[in-house]
C-alpha cells in the first residue's frame, strides 16, 4: 500500500481503494444536437489524446439533443471507460453544460472544447505545455478563424475588445471553447446564465494566472451555428455582470453609493439654485420643469444609497451564513507543524 492510499483510508476510511487513480486531463465537451459529429470528434479526440499519453477521461455533456446524440454516445461509452456521458433532462445551455462537466470531471486539469469539429485536439498539448509552465488558465486563440467576417468575426472583435477592456484580462478571443484549466481553480468559480465565456475574467478575480495560444480552428463540417447576432445583448449584459462582481461583490455600497451621491448631489444644487431664484429673485418655480427634476435626482439618490445599504446587509449574510471566504490562498509555505 502507498502513502497516498494510506493516506486516502486515513481520511476516508469508507472510501474505495480498488478505484483507479484520478486521470490528469479531463476533456469536458457540451453537445446538442450533433449526431453527425458525434463519430468524427470521438475518433480524432481519443487519438489525439492517446498519442499524447497522458491519462485522460472523456466527458460529454448532452444538452437536452433531439436528435441521436445520446444514443449514439451510449453506444460508445458502452465499448470505452475512458467516456463518460452525462444527459441533461433538457437545454439548459452551454454554461449549465459546462458547469455540470466540471461538477463530473476528476482529472488535474480540465481542457474544455466544442462538439462541432471546429476545434483541434491536437492542439491539447499546447495548452498543457502552457499549464506545466505553471498558469492556471489557457485560452486558445482562433488567429486564422473559419467564420464568416460580418456577422461571425467582426462581432467577436468588438467584443473581446470590450471585455478585455472592462474585465482587464487581455485576450484575442474569449469566444474560443478549447481553454484548459485547473481544477483546483475551477471549484472557486460559480457559473450562471452564459457565463461559461467569462471563465478566464472569473478565474483571474480568484487569483489564476491567465495565457493564450494560438490554435488551429477548421470550418463547421456539420449542421449550423447555433448562435447568432442576438448574443451580443447577453454577452452585454453578461459583461455587466462580471464587471459587478469583479470591483463590487463584497462593496456594493461603493457603486451604488457612489452613484447615488453624484445624483442627488446634482437634485441638491438644482434646489438650491431654484431656492435662490424664489427667495432673493421672487419667481415662480412652481411650474418649473427643473423643480420637478431637482426633487427626481433627489429621490432617486436616496434610493440608490439605500439599495447599496441593503446590498451590503445581503453581501455580509452570503458570506457568513455559509462561511464564503472573501480571500484565496494560492500556496502557504511553513515550517510550522501546527498549521
Amino acid at each position: 500500500m502507498t502513502d497516498s492510499t494510506r493516506q486516502a483510508q486515513a481520511e476516508d476510511p469508507a472510501a474505495d481503494l480498488t478505484r483507479p487513480p484520478a486521470p490528469a486531463i479531463s476533456v469536458v465537451i457540451p453537445l446538442y444536437n450533433e449526431e453527425e459529429s458525434i463519430p468524427h470528434l470521438y475518433e480524432a479526440l481519443t487519438q489525439a489524446l492517446r498519442d499524447y499519453g497522458k491519462s485522460y477521461e472523456i466527458i460529454i455533456v448532452d444538452d437536452g439533443s433531439r436528435d441521436r446524440s445520446f444514443e449514439l454516445l451510449r453506444e460508445l461509452a458502452e465499448k470505452d471507460p475512458a467516456l463518460k456521458v452525462i444527459r441533461l433532462r433538457r437545454n439548459f445551455g452551454q454554461t449549465a453544460a459546462f458547469s455540470a462537466g466540471f461538477d463530473y470531471a476528476l482529472g488535474e486539469v480540465i481542457i474544455t472544447m466544442d462538439a462541432d469539429l471546429q476545434n483541434d485536439p491536437r492542439d491539447i498539448p499546447l495548452l498543457m505545455a502552457k499549464i506545466e509552465e505553471g498558469y492556471d488558465i489557457v485560452s486558445g486563440w482562433r488567429k486564422n478563424r473559419q467564420d464568416r467576417f460580418w456577422d461571425r468575426k467582426l462581432p467577436s472583435m468588438i467584443a473581446n475588445r470590450l471585455i478585455s477592456n472592462v474585465t482587464d484580462v487581455r485576450l484575442h478571443d474569449y469566444g474560443c471553447s478549447l481553454k484548459a484549466y485547473r481544477r483546483d481553480l475551477l471549484q472557486h468559480v460559480r457559473l450562471y446564465g452564459e457565463l461559461h465565456r467569462f471563465i478566464p475574467a472569473l478565474a483571474s478575480q480568484v487569483g489564476g494566472t491567465v495565457a493564450e495560444v494560438p490554435v488551429n480552428h477548421h470550418a463547421r463540417q456539420f449542421g449550423k451555428s447555433k448562435y447568432g447576432l442576438s448574443r451580443a445583448v447577453r454577452v452585454a449584459l453578461d459583461l455587466i455582470t462580471v464587471w459587478f462582481l469583479g470591483g463590487y461583490a463584497t462593496r456594493p455600497i461603493h457603486v451604488f453609493g457612489s452613484i447615488g451621491l453624484v445624483l442627488g448631489g446634482f437634485g441638491f444644487l438644482i434646489g438650491l439654485y431654484l431656492s435662490y431664484v424664489k427667495l432673493f429673485l421672487g419667481q415662480n418655480i412652481g411650474g418649473r420643469p427643473m423643480l420637478l427634476l431637482a426633487v427626481l435626482l433627489v429621490v432617486i439618490g436616496v434610493q440608490l444609497i439605500t439599495m447599496g445599504l441593503l446590498g451590503e446587509l445581503i453581501i455580509r449574510t452570503y458570506h457568513e451564513s455559509q462561511n464564503k471566504p472573501i480571500y484565496f490562498v494560492r500556496e502557504v509555505v511553513s515550517q510550522d507543524s501546527y498549521h
